[in-house]
C-alpha cells in the first residue's frame, strides 16, 4: 500500500509525498513544472490502479524506491518492462489529454494499442496486454475524476489517495 499526498500551494507549486506501508516516505516539491507533473502523476495513479500494476512507478516507490532512483545514474538499475510499459502508456495519455477536450478521446483502443506497440518496439519491448475500449475508458474516466478532484481542491489543501501497490 502506498499513500499519495498531493499538496496544492496558492502560488501554483505542489508537493508530492508518497508514504509507504512501513512508515517511510519520499517526497518531491514541484515548482516550475507542477502544471505538467500533477496531471502526469494522477494519470500514473489511474493507470496503475485500474490495471493493478505492482512494478510501475508507484509500486516501485512502495518497494522502497525514491524519486532520485528514477533519474540518472539510475542507482537501482534500469526500469523493468512493466514500469516502461506504464510510463509509455501514461505518456500517450498525457499527449491525448493535452490535445483533446475533456471527456473526448483522440484514438480508439486499437489505435492507442498500435501507437503503444510502436513506441515500445523502439525500446525492444512488446506490450504485456492489449487494452480494450472498456479498460481504456475506465483509465481515462478515473484520470478525469482525479483531475476534477484536484482542480476543486482549495489552495493549501492536500489530495490524499491510496493505491494498493
Amino acid at each position: 500500500m502506498l499513500t499519495l499526498l498531493l499538496k496544492k500551494h496558492g502560488d501554483g507549486r505542489t508537493a508530492l509525498t508518497l508514504g509507504r506501508a512501513d512508515g517511510t516516505r519520499t517526497w518531491q516539491r514541484q515548482e516550475r513544472h507542477a502544471a505538467f507533473f500533477v496531471p502526469h502523476d494522477l494519470t500514473h495513479f489511474a493507470v496503475e490502479s485500474e490495471l493493478g500494476l505492482r512494478h510501475a512507478f508507484y509500486g516501485l516507490v512502495a518497494q522502497g524506491w525514491d524519486f532520485d532512483d528514477f533519474l540518472p545514474p539510475y542507482p537501482r538499475g534500469p526500469l523493468g518492462a512493466e514500469a516502461l510499459w506504464a510510463e509509455t502508456l501514461v505518456g500517450l495519455l498525457d499527449v491525448e489529454r493535452g490535445t483533446t477536450a475533456p471527456g473526448e478521446t483522440m484514438m480508439s483502443a486499437d489505435e492507442f494499442n498500435a501507437q503503444l506497440t510502436a513506441k515500445l518496439a523502439d525500446a525492444g519491448l512488446a506490450p504485456p496486454r492489449h487494452l480494450d475500449e472498456r479498460t481504456l475508458a475506465a483509465i481515462c474516466d478515473r484520470r478525469e475524476a482525479l483531475l476534477a478532484d484536484w482542480h476543486a481542491l482549495p489552495a493549501g489543501d492536500t489530495l490524499r489517495l491510496v493505491i494498493d501497490a
